[in-house]
């Protein structure tokens, strides 16, 4: 078999078709609708009824940050367009149906998964780990290899949501570590795993053009709206869901403040780069998820906001590059520096917030300690990384249809692109070489 067999007519519509029947089977058998007489409380205590479909609208806005804060984000990429925003719905539709199973195993009634709104926000959720180790692979891997990375990492994820929210007992309810570390750290593991040395200095595609830069602040405004709505979909609802809502506001706020100031400080002419705007400013969400229905305080959430921004865009700036060269790690979207190290900055804080007493619920305060905060982030760090080093060995099999180095970034070895697009390029292309021509 050639190293590179990109040819997708069968190997893709098999694999999805497959996945499809088998997950249609799944639920068959293990999925039935939450009766709305019933009141669950396994998930943490949170009563899933007592909100029932008033949870719809917090279950809209995380939607709406999947498939199109995520999808637009990654869109920066000049000639990645269709896979940026098309893949991020192929993963994000089959990875809700698939962490819906996996989770919902781990939280069965009379042998069945009830759905609620509240477990199709955590399927959400699920999903959200796979489209930030997307990001640290985009432009390098076949529809077919995500799909494989789909079904591996939210089978690992929901394993360990299930330590840290169940055994270890842990508080994260913004999910600062167990999605936005975990999923950071599992695609970077991922991408060392398929490590490309073709590509040590760099890709002709691999950047970005005014409307491509434009289309991702598309994606990053909507996910800086909606982030309150991620950070508080699941907390328990009265004080601490508005204390959530309130903390990620202000901790969003304060980041964009940071993140622009540092961006302006470490460019030589004191010039704003889009890059960091487009995702430093995102990073005090991130940060600030694991304490988010904590009695911070808006100073305190504004804190963390502002450190966030801060580490964000130094990490753009100084921290990737080092990765690349050093480590062998090609981080495409730059997730290590938005979701990996504002992930761990957010589970110090929680740490912080539970050894200072800050976690309170009805009046009462409730006993997460700070050992188990700190057990809760090694377990999420230590899972994601071995969890993604597998899960590259396996996607590094030829079979699964990865490109080339030269035809990586681009959209046409797997999708159909306007013919006037080729068109548009050739007549550029020509035109530069016209214009270099007469300038010589």
């Amino acid at each position: 078999m050639p190293a590179y067999a990109t040819n997708m007519r069968l190997k893709f519509p098999i694999l999805a078709i497959t996945l499809e029947i088998v997950t249609i089977i799944l639920f068959g058998i293990f999925v039935t609708y939450e009766s709305q007489g019933h009141h669950d409380t396994s998930h943490g205590g949170h009563n899933e009824t007592s909100s029932g479909i008033k949870l719809y609208p917090m279950f809209q806005d995380v939607h709406v940050m999947i498939f199109i804060g995520f999808g637009f984000l990654m869109t920066f990429l000049k000639k990645y367009g269709f896979s940026s925003v098309g893949i991020n719905l192929l993963l994000a539709a089959f990875g809700l149906q698939w962490g819906l199973l996996m989770q919902g195993f781990w939280h069965m009634s009379d042998n069945k998964i009830k759905v609620s709104i509240f477990k199709i926000i955590n399927a959400d959720f699920s999903t959200a780990t796979v489209l930030i180790s997307f990001g640290a692979v985009l432009g390098k891997t076949s529809p077919v290899q995500l799909l494989i990375m789909t079904i591996l990492e939210i089978t690992i994820f929901s394993i360990n949501e299930h330590l840290v929210a169940e055994v270890l007992e842990a508080s994260d309810v913004g999910a600062s570590m167990i999605i936005h570390a975990f999923g950071a750290y599992f695609g970077l593991a991922v991408a060392r795993t398929l490590y490309r040395p073709g590509l040590k200095n760099g890709h002709e595609n691999e950047g970005s053009v005014y409307h491509s830069d434009l289309f991702a602040m598309i994606g990053t405004v909507f996910l800086w709206m909606f982030w309150p709505s991620f950070n508080s979909a699941i907390a328990e609802p009265g004080q601490m869901q508005f204390n959530a809502v309130i903390n990620t506001y202000f901790s969003l706020a304060a980041c964009v403040l940071s993140a622009y100031a540092v961006s302006s400080l470490v460019q030589e002419k004191g010039k704003l780069d889009m890059v960091h705007i487009q995702n430093a400013t995102l990073a005090g969400g991130v940060a600030v998820g694991t304490c988010a229905d904590m009695n911070i305080e808006p100073f305190g959430a504004m804190l963390i906001g502002f450190v966030a921004g801060i580490i964000s865009t130094l990490g753009f700036k100084f921290l990737t590059p080092i990765l690349a060269s050093k480590l062998c790690i090609q981080d495409t979207c730059g997730v290590h520096n938005l979701h990996g190290m504002p992930g761990i900055l957010g589970g110090i804080a929680g740490i912080i917030a539970c050894a200072l007493g800050a976690k309170a619920k009805f009046g009462h305060f409730l006993s997460f300690p700070a050992g188990n905060q700190a057990l809760a982030l090694a377990a999420s760090l230590g899972i994601a990384l071995v969890g993604g080093a597998l899960t590259g060995f396996i996607m590094k099999l030829p079979c699964w249809g990865q490109p080339p180095d030269q035809n990586c970034f681009n959209d046409s070895i797997y999708w159909e692109v306007p013919e006037e697009e080729e068109e548009n390029e050739e007549s550029l292309t020509h035109g530069d070489h016209s214009k270099n021509k007469a300038e010589a």
